[in-house]
C-alpha cells in the first residue's frame, strides 16, 4: 500500500503544483480537508478554502471548518449561498444536490473573478464514481477540478493521508448537509433544516456520534451508528422525549449505513 499511496501523493502534489492558484470547495469533511492541505503544501498561500454558509450547514460544522483552516494555516473564505431561493432546490425532486452545488460554484466563481483566482476544485474521490451524484454534474458544468480523483485517491487513501500528516479528521464519520435528511418530494424549508439541526445537536449532546435525523413531518427516523444502536434502543423513551418538543410525535430507530455500504434495491 505504501508505494502505491506514495505515488498517488506525488501525483496529487505534482498536479496541484502546476496551478497558479486554487480555491478549494471546503466542508470540513475528510476529503475536502485533505485536498485543502495538499493544496497548501503545493501552492502555499495561493491556495484558499471556500465554504458555503447556508441554512443546510450545521453551525457546529462551520465552527469545525474554521478551526481546521486555522490549524492548517489556510485562508478560509465564507460565501453566502441562496439555494433556498431556488424553487428547484426547494422542490427536492431528487436532483437537489445539483442546484445546491451550482449555487456554491457560482458564488465561488464570482469570488475567484474578483480575487484573480483561475482554478476551483472539490474533494471528489474514486469511491464517488460508484454513486449517482448530481453535484458532480454541477462541478463538471462549472469546470471544477477533481484533483483527488484524478490522482486515484480512494476513501482509504484520504484517511491514510489525513492520519499521516496529523489531521484531526482522519477518523471523522461521513457527513452530509442537513437537507439530505428531508425525504425526496418533501420541500426543503428553513424551518425543517433548523429543526433537524436542533434535533441532531441534542442527540450529540446525549453522547451519540454517528447519527441522522430524517424529517418525516411529525415522525422522526433516527439512524445511529451500528455500535450505538443497542444503546439507542434501550433509551428509546428518553430519545423520544428529547425530540418531542421539536414537533416529532413519533420516533423510529434504524442503523445508519454510509452510501457506500447500502445495498441497492433490485
Amino acid at each position: 500500500m505504501d508505494e502505491s499511496f506514495d505515488s498517488k501523493v506525488a501525483r496529487l502534489l505534482g498536479r496541484l503544483g502546476e496551478l497558479d492558484n486554487l480555491a478549494v470547495a471546503f466542508s470540513g469533511g475528510v476529503d475536502s480537508t485533505v485536498l485543502l492541505h495538499a493544496g497548501r503544501e503545493a501552492l502555499g498561500s495561493a491556495c484558499v478554502g471556500v465554504i458555503a454558509d447556508s441554512p443546510s450547514l450545521p453551525r457546529e460544522e462551520l465552527e469545525d471548518a474554521r478551526r481546521l483552516a486555522r490549524q492548517m494555516g489556510v485562508e478560509l473564505v465564507e460565501v453566502k449561498t441562496e439555494e433556498l431561493e431556488d424553487p428547484r432546490y426547494v422542490a427536492n425532486s431528487g436532483d437537489r444536490c445539483y442546484f445546491c452545488k451550482s449555487a456554491l460554484f457560482e458564488q465561488m466563481s464570482l469570488w475567484c473573478l474578483q480575487r484573480g483566482f483561475a482554478n476551483v476544485a472539490f474533494g471528489e474521490i474514486t469511491d464517488d464514481l460508484r454513486d449517482d451524484r448530481p453535484g458532480a454534474l454541477a462541478a463538471a458544468n462549472f469546470g471544477v477540478l477533481a484533483p483527488l480523483r484524478e490522482a486515484g485517491f480512494s476513501k482509504q487513501d484520504v484517511r491514510h493521508y489525513a492520519s499521516t500528516v496529523g489531521l484531526s479528521v482522519a477518523d471523522k464519520p461521513a457527513s452530509a448537509c442537513l437537507a439530505s435528511r428531508v425525504p425526496v418530494g418533501t420541500h426543503v424549508t428553513r424551518e425543517r433544516l433548523a429543526t433537524i439541526e436542533e434535533a441532531e445537536q441534542r442527540l450529540h449532546q446525549a453522547g451519540y456520534s454517528v447519527l441522522r435525523v430524517r424529517h418525516h413531518g411529525t415522525r422522526a427516523l433516527l439512524e445511529v451508528g451500528e455500535l450505538e444502536f443497542e444503546r439507542a434502543r434501550e433509551n428509546y423513551a428518553q430519545l423520544r422525549e428529547l425530540l418531542a418538543p421539536l414537533g416529532f410525535e413519533s420516533l423510529d430507530l434504524g442503523v445508519y449505513l454510509p452510501p457506500s455500504e447500502r445495498v441497492p434495491r433490485p
